[in-house]
């Protein structure tokens, strides 16, 4: 099939790789204008417009597409039988869905209607789901509404970061639109409710939705007076920009693990041996409850800091102060020089 992307991010790129991969002639991509980026704030291409270059794909950059009718008609000119997006960054107007015989299709990060909007992968490890996965739906004018074609399901792993995650789904994502343009070039063109009653869509209902909305800096400020879990899965979703501070820098937070004895048999072995010891019995551990949130209870040779929380204690593994890299276990303990009683998120981060 002649197939027009829409892409930005680099969780897209799997995606424009599996459907050349799979045969399919890409007629051209659409992506977000360059933006400036790192500390020379050089100009840079979004990751599917380099991967498009690289595979001599042509490539279309509108800052709005709903305002640009030109383009709009460049890219109806491309006589595209179907447009697939992912995470393309735009709502697309009803002159662009109204454009592919074959329709518009987006292969979407969460099972819908679970987590529509911009931070599905964020919102699903920072709301602590046990499961997430991919959908392939039909696009309309509302977000992350239409009807779901295909979708599939994986398990969320509790030591599993927002980068892992999203590298597990954008394969996967790749997988279910490969799997879905035989179906839908099957079904054929004609009016999109007779499209999609022989595709045997499932329509979406508002019931069980949520809206993942953007992140914000707030949103990263670490609070040590919440749960274990709670700072967990913050750290996790928002990797890696989950921050506190440390002796007044700031202290970005990359790896943790919450000191739970009923998780043991999700931690790592050294968590689940400091679990045992830390971690809260029915009647409360005097040592971790005794002290302020935020307070280094433990220094593990080799491994990490054990700090308090408003319930069991949390295990920091890794994380980069101001001015350093990214440091775990010995490396970390040398950077930090951390004693028992001494304290995160002592200033403003």
């Amino acid at each position: 099939m002649k197939v027009l992307f829409w892409g930005t991010p680099a969780y897209a790129v799997a995606s424009l790789d599996a459907l050349v991969a799979a045969g399919h002639q890409l007629v051209g991509v659409v992506s977000q204008p360059d933006r400036r980026r790192g500390r020379g704030k050089a100009l840079m291409p979004s990751p599917v417009k380099a991967r498009a270059l690289e595979l001599g794909i042509p490539v279309f950059t509108p800052e709005r597409i709903r305002r640009e009718p030109e383009c709009q008609q460049q890219l109806a000119d491309l006589g595209a039988d179907i447009y697939v997006v992912v995470a393309f960054g735009q709502i697309l107007p009803p002159e662009i869905l109204q454009q592919p015989p074959l329709g518009c299709w987006n292969g979407h990060g969460s099972l819908l209607p679970r987590w529509r909007g911009a931070g599905p992968i964020q919102w699903s490890l920072i709301e602590g789901d046990s499961t997430t996965g991919v959908g392939v739906m039909a696009m309309e004018e509302g977000l992350d509404t239409g009807p779901v074609l295909l979708e599939r399901a994986i398990r969320i792993g509790l030591r599993e970061n927002a980068h892992q995650l999203a590298e597990r789904l954008a394969a996967l994502t790749g997988t279910l639109l490969v799997e879905a343009l035989p179906l839908i070039e099957a079904a054929g063109p004609g009016p999109e409710p007779e499209r999609l009653h022989k595709l045997g869509v499932r329509l979406q209902s508002d019931e069980g939705m949520t809206y993942a909305r953007m992140l914000t800096k707030e949103d990263a400020q670490i609070d040590w007076h919440q749960s274990a879990l709670q700072i967990h899965r913050k750290v996790m979703g928002l990797y890696p920009g989950a921050t506190s501070s440390w002796q007044g820098k700031r202290l970005k937070v990359l790896a943790t693990e919450p000191l739970v004895k009923r998780l043991a048999a999700e931690l790592s072995p050294e968590a689940a041996e400091l679990a045992a010891r830390w971690g809260l019995p029915p009647d409360g551990n005097a040592a971790a409850g005794a002290v302020e949130p935020g307070t280094v209870l433990d220094v593990v040779a080799g491994v990490g800091l054990v700090v308090a929380s408003s319930g069991c204690p949390l295990l920091l593994r890794e994380a980069q102060l101001e001015g350093k890299a990214a440091a775990s276990g010995t490396q970390l303990l040398q950077q930090l020089q951390a004693r028992p009683g001494d304290q995160l998120g002592d200033a403003a981060a």
